[in-house]
């Protein structure tokens, strides 16, 4: 087994059995070296954002004290659900590794398929009502950024 991936397999393995979320372990490494380590903590942090790869993308930034973690790379025990997938795109990471399939996951109850059809646009039936409301009072909020200054653009 990769020498990461079964550090991110034992991750899921203590979150699991420590009943602080699902069965899912993560790592980010740069230069072969373990920035951090997370796994689930759905249940305990009561956060349904509290994913293994969002978490250990927190640790990174944080550790590494920037939000571009283009010089790293992420080891999933499962393919990432769209957002956490996001998350790797929006922190720039530029290789995944990932042990079980999101079908696998499926099989285990943990279905994002509703959300991959909604990103596809092809969604069976509604779970969020959207709308747009007050687009022109918020757009004043993109003309000031666009003409801020001292901005740092990510």
């Amino acid at each position: 087994m990769n020498k990461f991936m079964k550090i991110a397999f034992k991750e899921a393995i203590k979150g699991m059995r420590g009943n602080e979320g699902g069965p899912f372990g993560a790592v980010i490494v740069k230069d072969k070296k373990i920035i951090s380590k997370a796994h689930n903590k759905v249940i305990q942090a009561n956060d349904p954002t509290a994913h293994a790869e969002i978490t250990a993308i927190r640790k990174a930034c944080k550790k590494l004290k920037k939000f571009d973690l283009s010089d790293c790379e992420i080891y999933s025990s499962c393919e990432p659900c769209p957002m956490c997938l996001s998350a790797i795109y929006w922190a720039r990471i530029k290789k995944l590794y990932f042990g079980c399939t999101r079908k696998d996951a499926a099989k285990i109850d943990f279905d994002d398929e509703l959300i991959y059809d909604a990103i596809k646009g092809i969604k069976k039936g509604k779970q969020i009502e959207i709308s747009e409301i007050d687009r022109l009072e918020c757009l004043k909020l993109f003309d000031e950024w666009k003409n801020k200054k001292n901005k740092t653009q990510y």
